[in-house]
């Protein structure tokens, strides 16, 4: 029986992975916090099994060892790309406090496989380790605690390093939403200077790299294992670059101020490059043909 708890299962990818899963036959878990959105899941939600976690490991252990999934996808994190003070303890319980309590509930419950969701981030200035902001250095700190349980339980793990996702389903502030969205209204859209560099994975792709992540880690005979992939697809873009594909492709026009706002304080301008790639993984879907699928 393939069955899988997944965590993060109301966010864009998270939602679009159970939808996915649930295609190929999968038995789905997802654990939910009481304030969730659950209406992304509306069409697939009868064919769920749903916890709603209340920060008690001891009901979160209850639900494992009932529910007996054979890998856990951990998707749910909390992002801010620029942090204020008062969102540390935020950043600190969805990303490493939670994640700690799914590893523990696992260990007792003798779950002891997990793909894990990282992010390119974690290396800016395409070095080894240099947290981009705090949110990413909170993702590299789960790192370190999934290693204990490697090491001394052995436990195995894939980490998918993904860069940016997109989808004609995304309803976050993102980018090629904010396009769409700016371009429709006909409002001017205020930009950096427009050099730092993107690499954009459909989301289907991503689905794609998360089955094939399960299917790896079910095939490998070796225990205290930790398989750390970067996500990312052929092709590099400029933002200038993806704006004027943008307008190619969708025939839209769009007033952009570029130069109207500043750079983050540590903006990517160069991508990290020295991960390995996720074996047998290539993506179908062009940034091209992607921006083509909102039509």
């Amino acid at each position: 029986m393939k069955k899988v708890v997944i965590t993060g299962a109301t966010g864009f990818v998270g939602s679009n992975l159970v939808k996915y899963l649930i295609d190929k036959n999968f038995e789905i878990g997802i654990i939910i916090r009481k304030d969730s959105d659950l209406s992304i899941l509306d069409s697939v939600f009868d064919k769920l099994t749903v916890f709603q976690y209340n920060y008690d490991l001891d009901d979160l252990i209850v639900f494992f060892k009932e529910f007996k999934p054979n890998l856990v996808f951990h998707l749910a994190s909390k992002f801010i790309a620029e942090h204020k003070s008062n969102q540390i303890d935020d950043l600190v319980s969805s990303n490493i406090a939670f994640g700690l309590n799914i590893l523990e509930a696992m260990r007792i419950s003798g779950v002891n496989k997990l793909v894990n969701t990282g992010t390119s981030w974690q290396h800016y200035n395409n070095e080894s380790y240099n947290p981009v902001c705090l949110y990413a250095a909170t993702k590299q700190s789960f790192e370190s605690l999934l290693e204990y349980y490697i090491q001394a339980e052995n436990f195995r793990a894939i980490t998918l390093k993904l860069f940016d996702t997109y989808g004609e389903n995304d309803k976050r502030p993102k980018l090629i939403n904010l396009l769409h969205k700016y371009s429709d209204e006909n409002i001017e859209l205020n930009m950096s200077m427009g050099n730092q560099l993107l690499n954009l994975v459909h989301v289907n792709d991503v689905c794609k790299a998360y089955l094939l992540s399960y299917n790896i880690i079910n095939s490998d005979e070796n225990k205290n294992s930790h398989q750390i992939y970067s996500l990312k697809s052929e092709n590099n873009y400029s933002l200038k670059q993806v704006i004027e594909l943008f307008k190619k492709v969708t025939n839209k026009q769009i007033k952009v101020n570029w130069g109207g706002r500043p750079n983050r304080k540590r903006e990517v301008m160069k991508l990290w490059d020295k991960g390995r790639n996720l074996p047998n993984w290539i993506p179908d879907i062009s940034l091209a043909e992607g921006l083509k699928k909102y039509d």
